[in-house]
């Protein structure tokens, strides 16, 4: 994780330099920022971002950062949320202090500050439906019309505002407003709802409350209550900034934070809406919220990624103010960098194919030193069985290979990764279907460890795994969600039908080398030529792995679409 140290040695974005100045120049001793989600679904990579923008200025300053869920929504709120939170939270390396903090701690002052707001004839109860509400609204080219319950007195307002958190209205039937300007060019300013009726069960304060805050409301007053010097924002919330200045100035609160917006993280290949996750979960398009294909952060945890490869990843990306999207390969990239240096190497053949040598002697079983990574000695030798017949991968074998196909084939010899040398003599094809269904070799016994004591030169090395020796295991090879960079693009397309068919597929006969049977679920490896793969940590045990892919040794995106 990057210290205090490691960011002076980089140059600062526009936000840290305006804390930086900040900090600098006195105007706060120290820093105190949050991150505010909603428990109504699980944090997906866009968070990630947030998060790591937040709590890592705090771990930069020597400031804080508060987590604060914005529970004023029950109907979509649910505990589950709240616990993934905390979890994704905690796994990206960050903490929150003592206590999480919540929305829902403030609603008695929130419901105050609204009396103040209407003391000060600055809002009103409305009685105009949902749909009336918008209509008076206006629109970008037209001014909005004032309501007609706008200037109801400040003692009617403050007892119908009373019977509303009573609970005697419906639904629907009365809001709060602010009165700010129906003629604003901003349409978050023409008297926007700050509070709203919802007679829903919330997870925290049960059935106290029957009037919940709006979003702009309460974020503003808590990061107020809070003390946050910084309210670091994304750029959708930029038209809503005057209203969280609004708020404040008209309250004359004591403290007013800065809202600062930042553009939001676009990633090609995926959709980041909370909702379009939420209808792909609810609808079965995906196994859950934490299925590996989801770019949600519980998804990216149990397909294998690490912490530190999206740390890296927002690094990388960096803070600006113009929005565009990413490359997905720029976050492959950072997984691959990570796993290069960290994960164990292991030999797995997704599509066996069965090689029998006919001069190793029947029944024998030598064990082969293998290396567990080839640059990092530290990291030690394991012992693999080699017998006679032996399982490779489908495609290392051709029939009429071209020129430069370096792997086996009729006149061919290759290297066994860590064992012998082995030439081919002849193969066997099923009479029906024509598949090769084996082929026969001979070994070379002075050539153990791979390398021939005459100096000839073998340009193929294969990998492999013992067929008496090892375990069949379920491979799960994940990819891309959807088929194009940008699902979204046409507007009038569902984007459900940009969905990658072929973004599973489960391998049920791979055959694994034995060590891989001690593999602890959630540990990352490197089938070696294949890619990187984790044991999965919800379906998986000691010994009875399922592994899903994470991914490929190289960018084959381009190669998979044809």
């Amino acid at each position: 994780m990057e210290t205090r140290e490691d960011s002076e040695n980089r140059p600062l974005d526009f936000i840290r330099q305006i804390i930086a100045d900040d900090l600098k120049s006195g105007k706060h001793q120290r820093t105190i920022t949050r991150f505010p989600p909603e428990p109504n679904g699980f944090l997906h990579i866009g968070h990630a971002k947030s998060i790591c923008l937040n709590f890592g200025i705090a771990q930069e300053t020597g400031g804080t950062c508060n987590l604060r869920f914005d529970d004023t929504n029950p109907s979509k709120e649910d505990v589950s949320y709240v616990e993934s939170i905390k979890e994704d939270v905690k796994w990206l390396g960050f903490e929150w202090g003592k206590d999480a903090l919540y929305a829902s701690d403030y609603f008695p002052q929130l419901y105050q500050f609204a009396v103040a707001l209407i003391k000060l004839d600055k809002a009103y109860v409305c009685q105009l439906s949902p749909d009336d509400i918008r209509q008076y609204r206006g629109t970008l080219t037209e001014p909005g019309k004032e309501s007609p319950y706008r200037n109801r007195s400040v003692e009617e307002n403050l007892n119908l505002f009373e019977r509303m958190k009573k609970g005697e209205f419906a639904e629907g039937s009365h809001v709060l407003r602010a009165k700010i300007d129906m003629t604003s060019p901003n349409l978050n300013m023409r008297d926007p709802v700050i509070f709203r009726i919802l007679k829903d069960h919330h997870h925290r304060t049960g059935d106290t409350w029957v009037i919940y805050p709006m979003y702009d409301y309460t974020h503003c007053l808590s990061d107020m209550l809070e003390n946050i010097t910084h309210s670091l924002c994304t750029l959708e919330f930029e038209d809503h900034r005057p209203l969280y200045d609004w708020v404040l100035d008209s309250l004359k609160t004591p403290c007013h934070p800065r809202q600062i917006e930042f553009s939001r993280l676009n990633l090609s290949y995926t959709v980041m809406s909370k909702r379009k996750l939420l209808k792909m979960v609810m609808g079965n398009y995906v196994d859950g919220w934490d299925d590996p294909r989801m770019l949600t952060i519980s998804g990216l945890r149990r397909r294998g990624y690490t912490p530190a490869s999206l740390r890296n990843f927002c690094r990388t990306i960096g803070i600006g103010k113009s929005e565009s999207r990413i490359d997905m390969g720029v976050l492959e990239n950072e997984i691959r960098s990570d796993l290069n240096v960290s994960a164990p190497r292991r030999m797995c053949v997704l599509e066996p194919l069965k090689v029998i040598i006919d001069n190793f002697p029947v029944g024998q079983v030598e064990e082969m030193t293998a290396l567990n990574h080839p640059q990092i000695p530290e990291m030690g030798e394991r012992q693999v069985p080699f017998t006679r017949e032996l399982y490779i991968e489908r495609d290392d074998f051709m029939e009429d290979p071209p020129k430069k196909y370096h792997r086996l084939g009729p006149g061919r010899e290759v290297r066994l990764r860590f064992a012998y040398l082995v030439r081919y003599v002849s193969h066997v094809k099923n009479a029906t279907t024509g598949k090769i269904t084996e082929v026969h070799c001979t070994y070379d016994p002075e050539t153990r460890g791979g390398s021939a004591p005459d100096g000839r030169k073998v340009k193929g090395t294969i990998h492999w795994v013992s067929a008496e020796k090892g375990t069949p295991v379920t491979v799960r090879l994940f990819d891309r969600l959807f088929k194009v960079e940008d699902p979204e693009a046409d507007k009038d397309a569902d984007f459900l039908d940009q969905m990658n068919p072929q973004s599973k597929v489960i391998v049920s006969d791979a055959m694994a080398e034995p060590s891989l049977m001690e593999l602890h679920p959630g540990n990352t490896i490197q089938f070696e030529r294949l890619g990187y793969f984790c044991a999965d940590h919800v379906e998986s045990q000691i010994g009875q792995p399922i592994f899903n892919r994470t991914v490929t040794l190289k960018d084959s995106w381009e190669g998979n679409k044809k």
